[in-house]
């Protein structure tokens, strides 16, 4: 009976998912030379060409900074292999909203920053994984780029899209077998799920929000926790459709982190808001500083949640690549440094790649134990109501 009650909930956890998910989807955004004399000429020739070469030579050089940069920001592209002109990419579409119409093409078409596509109303190029307008030169058209609205299937855009459509088979086959199967033991995917469903509402939801109150709360609580923790064990996967750094993107961690916001402020009962702006007992003088406290209090605590969450899964892929590369920083200096370094490079990435496979599993657990107790201290009654009630019910 408790498990049909706990898979009951499944439905709602649907529903409430698709928000999440629509919610998510939304985010998303020749000077002419003057003649000069021969000799002015060639000295000019032969200063650019010793600066092409310059430019040259650092190109072929690795940087860090780059890989690492490139490998936990977005994309318009899904990296396989290789770098430089030898790099194979998954190409994604990019949809622009311009001032003229809607635009639609590959990102194949843009795929070097020289690269410059013809649509029906402009000419794009990819900048800095920005799409540009531009003229038939290159020069950018500030005016009519900062009209574009970017829609682009990007690849967190993907990776969140792959994640939606895994969680709403895992729950509905999940729940389609406990129908199928009352009364039996679980087995395949059930027994994955069922302990961590029944960890959330009995060690989270339960102890932060009370026995009362919490089942109203559950879906939402299952919903991130299984969010957050299916896609930092995605972001460890190095193919398609894994290594996205979803829950390391900013922007997915402040929607989180407002969700839980809103849904606090909109559960926040008398009790909890007398002690935000008039907490009793407390001398009105103590109130003029207490109060903005508090009140700054509620909405750093979403804040905190989102700084957590980013900061612990950026740094988990930052650490990795950056042992990855000084297996080639030491390379371009001596072939055998490169190859010393490398042994030692990759049993500490194995060793950070399980670390992260526990911190996967935490960060999703913080998330959802800290919203839960928010929400807990938000609809927490107070010692005089709980006594009404119980006196209530007595009489």
């Amino acid at each position: 009976m408790m498990l049909k009650t706990n898979f009951s909930l499944s439905k709602y956890n649907t529903s409430v998912f698709l928000g999440l998910f629509f919610t998510f989807i939304s985010l998303g955004i020749f000077a002419n030379e003057p003649v000069e004399s021969d000799s002015a000429i060639v000295t000019e020739l032969s200063t650019e060409v010793h600066a092409t070469t310059e430019n040259h030579e650092s190109d072929n050089k690795f940087n860090a900074g780059k890989l690492i940069t490139e490998h936990i920001g977005d994309s318009h592209q899904w990296h396989l292999w290789g770098d430089h002109g030898h790099a194979v990419h998954v190409p994604l579409p990019v949809i622009l909203w311009t001032d003229k119409g809607l635009e639609i093409f590959s990102s194949s078409n843009v795929e070097h920053h020289e690269d410059i596509y013809k649509g029906n109303y402009y000419s794009y190029k990819l900048h800095d994984e920005h799409i540009e307008i531009v003229d038939e030169f290159g020069v950018v058209n500030e005016e009519a780029t900062a009209k574009i609205v970017d829609l682009s299937i990007t690849k967190n855009v993907f990776a969140l899209l792959f994640s939606a459509a895994l969680m709403l088979w895992m729950f509905l086959s999940v729940a389609k077998a406990y129908t199928n199967r009352q009364g039996k033991a679980p087995k395949g995917l059930q027994s994955f799920v069922e302990p961590l469903i029944m960890f959330i509402r009995d060690d989270v939801a339960k102890n932060s929000i009370g026995e009362k109150k919490y089942s109203k709360y559950m879906p939402y609580l299952l919903t991130i926790f299984f969010f957050i923790f299916i896609n930092n064990l995605l972001g460890l996967v190095p193919i398609i459709p894994g290594g996205a750094n979803l829950t390391g993107n900013i922007a997915v961690c402040m929607v989180l982190a407002a969700l839980t916001l809103v849904i606090v402020l909109a559960s926040g009962n008398g009790h909890y808001w007398r002690h935000i702006f008039a907490m009793p007992g407390v001398p009105i003088p103590v109130l003029i500083i207490l109060t903005p406290i508090e009140l700054i209090g509620v909405v750093l605590r979403p804040f905190v949640l989102m700084i957590r969450l980013f900061a612990n899964i950026t740094a988990g892929h930052i650490i990795a690549l950056a042992f990855f590369s000084l297996i080639f920083i030491f390379g371009e200096m001596n072939t055998g440094a490169g190859f010393g370094v490398a042994v030692v490079s990759v049993l500490f990435t194995v060793f950070m790649g399980m670390l992260e496979l526990l911190v996967a599993f935490l960060q999703a657990y913080v998330f959802t134990l800290l919203s839960a107790i928010y929400i807990g201290a938000a609809v927490e009654e107070g010692h005089h109501e709980h006594h009404g009630e119980e006196a209530h019910a007595h009489h």
